[in-house]
């Protein structure tokens, strides 16, 4: 009978994991999958201006990476997905602009998805599900239509709090103008008008190349991070531990960590180390533009990690 029951429940298993494989959609969408292409071929031809630029060029499309990346890991991220900390008026509204720059749709899309992604992580309801691929996890699920489940679960997440921000409203209000501003006209501006770069180099290079690298670092996070490196804190879930993304996510790598433990701001047990956006959010705090940082204690970490995690560390 236990042999029987087992088989049963096996079979129960793969018929619930063939439903869940035909009820997610392929449904293409076309339009994204064209852009993505665009996009890529325009920063891969972007990389041959590199050598004609103006030095200048150099460091500013860099110095709009920075930006892009804050508004995402201190903005979306750790202050409106998790409320991790506290921001001033003026830091919410830096934050919104940055966020506009990068361009990952508005600060209440973004965070209601994360939310999601977070509550049913590696679920159909997760909108990046890292259980579908790589490919999906990375880029792909931006090419096929949200699956029911995204939406269904994801209107029945808690966003008053979103909604209650004058600034997270204000921008999603404006969004489209803030983009065109943020992500493609002051990228492109200011080298051309401070130190006469040419439109052309200043386009490819300080929006192109630039907005390129930011989507594909912040992706990484989803797929990369939820694949390859250890589990010290729960061996349990798929998010790990990657050095790799930490460097290009400014801070974001330390998933298996942020995974268990989401309230915390600086998103990894080692604070400061490898870890930009923490830098960022305490030199705020320190300005006074910021507060009520939460943390998890060390004694909470240890007893975790001692609990569910893989012992690598």
């Amino acid at each position: 009978g236990f042999r029987m029951d087992i088989n049963w429940l096996i079979s129960e298993t793969e018929a619930k994991s063939k439903d869940a494989k035909k009820s997610r959609n392929r449904c293409i969408v076309w339009r994204n999958v064209i852009l993505m292409f665009l996009l890529h071929t325009g920063a891969l031809y972007a990389i041959i201006l590199i050598p004609k630029a103006h030095p200048f060029t150099w460091i500013w499309s860099y110095m709009c990476f920075i930006v892009t990346a804050l508004g995402v890991t201190a903005g979306a991220h750790r202050l409106w997905s998790h409320r991790s900390y506290k921001a001033k008026l003026p830091l919410r509204i830096f934050l919104a602009a940055a966020n506009s720059m990068a361009f990952q749709n508005d600060i209440f899309e973004w965070s209601r998805d994360h939310r999601a992604h977070h509550k049913y992580s590696e679920t159909d309801a997760d909108p990046h599900n890292a259980v579908r691929g790589f490919f999906f996890a990375h880029i792909g699920w931006l090419f096929v239509r949200k699956h029911k489940d995204v939406i269904e679960k994801g209107k029945r997440l808690d966003v008053s709090d979103l909604l209650a921000d004058p600034v997270v409203v204000f921008q999603r209000k404006y969004y489209k103008t803030s983009v065109v501003v943020m992500c493609f006209l002051l990228p492109t501006l200011v080298p051309w008008y401070f130190w006469g770069e040419s439109i052309w180099n200043s386009y490819f290079l300080a929006s192109i190349l630039r907005y390129t690298i930011s989507l594909n670092v912040a992706w990484l996070v989803n797929s990369a991070a939820h694949m390859y490196g250890n589990r010290p804190y729960d061996r349990n879930i798929n998010p790990r531990e990657n050095r790799f993304v930490t460097l290009g996510a400014i801070g974001e790598g330390f998933h298996n960590f942020h995974h268990t433990f989401p309230f915390d701001y600086s998103a990894s047990e080692f604070g400061l180390r490898l870890n930009p956006t923490t830098c960022f959010i305490d030199l705020m705090c320190w300005l006074g533009l910021a507060g009520s940082r939460k943390k998890a204690t060390p004694e909470m970490i240890k007893a975790r990690k001692l609990r569910t995690g893989d012992g690598s560390a």
